[in-house]
């Protein structure tokens, strides 16, 4: 079982950044996906972002794309989650999740396809 921290949220205003990291530990073994969620009150999770480890392949939601950025340190078993420009519309709970690659080159943003998931780290943005 892996076992994921998340940490980096807070309180910012429109225009803002943060950076999200989620580390691991455990049995990491064959969870070759990490991917970044988030989830609202009263909304579906939704995915962010994902990252095929093995490669560094990442895919980025329409919603997010040219202001987030999702990286890893390996070493540290590490994954990030950097976000700029940060509208009010991105306030949520952000969990990041561990999931077995599927192939095709990259890992997916369907929630269903994790296995592993952290508490999760608020994040709010104030207009």
């Amino acid at each position: 079982q892996v076992q994921l921290v998340e940490s980096g949220g807070g309180s910012v205003q429109t225009g803002g950044s943060l950076r999200l990291s989620c580390v691991a530990s455990g049995s990491t073994y064959g969870r070759s996906c990490v991917g970044w969620f988030r989830q609202a009150p009263g909304k579906e999770r939704e995915g962010v972002a994902s990252i095929y480890i093995r490669t560094g392949s990442t895919v980025h939601a329409d919603s997010v794309k040219g202001r987030f950025t999702i990286s890893q340190d390996n070493p540290k078993l590490t994954v990030y989650l950097q976000m700029n420009s940060l509208k009010p519309e991105d306030t949520a709970m952000y969990l990041c999740a561990a999931g077995w690659y599927r192939g095709g080159g990259d890992c997916g943003l369907n929630p269903t396809e994790y296995t592993d998931w952290g508490q999760g780290t608020r994040v709010t943005v104030s207009s």
